[in-house]
């Protein structure tokens, strides 16, 4: 019983997405995961012992997952919104986006910048991203179209030239005169990628599209239990379906054929199949084919778990600490700060202040804190460090990881009234409660190459070749390999939809 009609490689959502869809078509599905647990970057983790917190380890928000999907798959995943969208510290002030309260966000606006100004091309931004976000969102579990049929289904001319024609960097000059104003904005467009607001590639564009655009509307939302939850709905949802899940089973090798080898219980096995979902990174899938690739994708971003006492106080003392934490915390991430560590880790260097911003996912959702942790008040804090790149950490992967954590907490207790150390938890045997992974550890965790999240940079959701026009944006050159990860055109963050998407293109070429 070694053959299938798809062997999927990689238990990570998309990879489970993909097997609930085929196996519910009453094809014959195998899922080979090298980790003893599915989901790849989407689980939940007891992070430091004796302490009682799921923390999602890795990835932490859902925005791209479809409700589409969601249906289809009768998955069941309960996602809050959070009131606050981000605040930003400056000097003893700074700015709260209030999603729920346009005054005071007016307000907060006016305070930092003197003027009402930068609010009103705040507004107009992001009216432009909510006139993009149905359309192209939308587009993203459909078959792909061409650039031109593209433009016309957003069509907006103001909206086409801001996202699809021009450096992100002209925009925010020209729309904004405060640089945290457009330091805010631009975060968008860096998140998991290594580039300047001006790369004439316009690979910061294609980052902020995917960033605004999420079920339609932009929403970033807190998935109630953790990451885990999220992979235990598809697990259910592959399992239902009759999908036969493996865990512990690394991938060998691959071939055009249709046959996989892989390692399991300390002996090798051969699985064919009619056609293979290659739920990992191009890169790895071209090492898994004998190949060689040529470039290398390059993941550039610290991630930092924290489990804390309590949260720490502000020196702006007229936004409270649940506020401040509430949304997303923007910490030294004006313009030119993102411009200037981007030039000094370009060069070699960990930024002398390092762009971060921070999550408090218990404030949304105390469920992922055990009893005694939510009754003595501890919270969890995740950091996304930007301008990290991987070179950086080549050498001496230990002690860069040291010196870039040092780094990124005195960033952070830049803005605070108090040390964050003087807030962290300790385990029972005293150890502080925080973890940092580099790029290179989560290429060794997860496989991602170069610890690039997105798998390689995003691509825009259209076709560039006129022979991919009506196809899914998953094919390879070989017929029976299909990508279903965040490497696929239409990939990245936790969306679930290359695994749409590639079993879309399994089922067609079945009619």
């Amino acid at each position: 019983m070694n053959s299938y009609d798809a062997v999927i490689v990689g238990g990570g959502h998309n990879g489970l997405v993909a097997a609930a869809y085929l196996a519910r078509t009453g094809r014959r599905v195998l899922v080979l995961e090298r980790r003893d647990e599915l989901g790849g970057a989407a689980v939940s983790f007891r992070a430091f012992p004796g302490v009682d917190v799921r923390l999602s380890r890795y990835s932490y928000l859902v925005s791209l997952l479809p409700e589409k999907i969601a249906t289809d798959l009768g998955i069941d995943v309960e996602l809050r919104q959070r009131n606050i969208s981000s605040y930003t510290p400056r000097g003893d002030g700074g700015l709260l986006v209030d999603t729920g309260n346009r005054e005071r966000t007016a307000a907060s606006f006016r305070r930092l910048t003197g003027s009402d100004r930068d609010f009103a091309s705040w507004e107009r931004f992001y009216d432009l991203t909510s006139r993009v976000a149905g359309p192209v969102f939308d587009s993203l579990t459909r078959p792909l179209v061409d650039r031109s049929t593209f433009e016309a289904m957003i069509a907006d001319a103001e909206a086409w030239s801001v996202f699809f024609e021009r450096p992100l960097g002209q925009t925010l000059r020209e729309w904004f005169t405060d640089d945290t104003v457009r330091g805010i904005v631009l975060t968008d467009a860096l998140i998991g990628t290594f580039t300047t607001a001006d790369d004439p590639d316009l690979t910061q564009n294609r980052c902020l599209l995917y960033h605004v655009i999420g079920r339609g509307t932009g929403a970033w939302d807190v998935p109630v239990g953790g990451m885990g939850a999220v992979t235990a709905a598809l697990t259910g949802a592959a399992q239902r379906a009759g999908a036969k899940l493996l865990t512990g089973a690394e991938v060998l090798a691959v071939s055009p054929d249709g046959e996989v080898r892989y390692r399991y219980a300390d002996n090798e096995h051969v699985a064919h199949g009619r056609h293979i979902l290659a739920n990992v990174a191009p890169a790895r899938l071209s090492g898994l084919l004998g190949e060689h690739p040529t470039g290398r994708p390059e993941g550039a971003q610290l991630k930092v778990n924290m489990v804390l006492d309590r949260l720490p106080r502000l020196r702006d003392t007229a936004v409270s600490p649940a506020d401040a934490f509430g949304g997303t915390l923007h910490v030294n991430e004006s313009f030119d700060q993102l411009q200037t560590a981007y030039s000094q880790a370009a060069g070699g260097r960990i930024p002398t202040v390092p762009p971060c911003e921070i999550y408090c996912h218990s404030l949304t959702d105390p469920s992922i804190l055990g009893p005694s942790e939510r009754d003595a008040g501890r919270h969890t804090l995740t950091l996304f460090g930007l301008h990290m790149p991987a070179r950086l950490f080549n050498d001496h992967n230990d002690i860069a990881r040291a010196a870039a954590l040092r780094a990124t907490l005195a960033s952070l207790n830049s803005v605070l009234d108090e040390p964050i150390e003087d807030c962290i938890s300790r385990t029972p045997d005293g150890a502080l409660c925080v973890e940092a992974k580099t790029p290179l550890d989560l290429e060794s965790e997860l496989g991602l190459p170069a610890g690039h999240i997105f798998h390689r940079d995003l691509q825009w959701p259209f076709a560039d070749d006129p022979d991919d026009v009506g196809r899914w944006g998953v094919e390879t050159e070989y017929d029976r390999i299909l990508l279903c990860g965040a490497g696929a055109r239409r990939g990245g963050g936790v969306s679930g939809i290359p695994g749409h998407n590639a079993a879309m293109a399994v089922l067609d070429a079945s009619d």
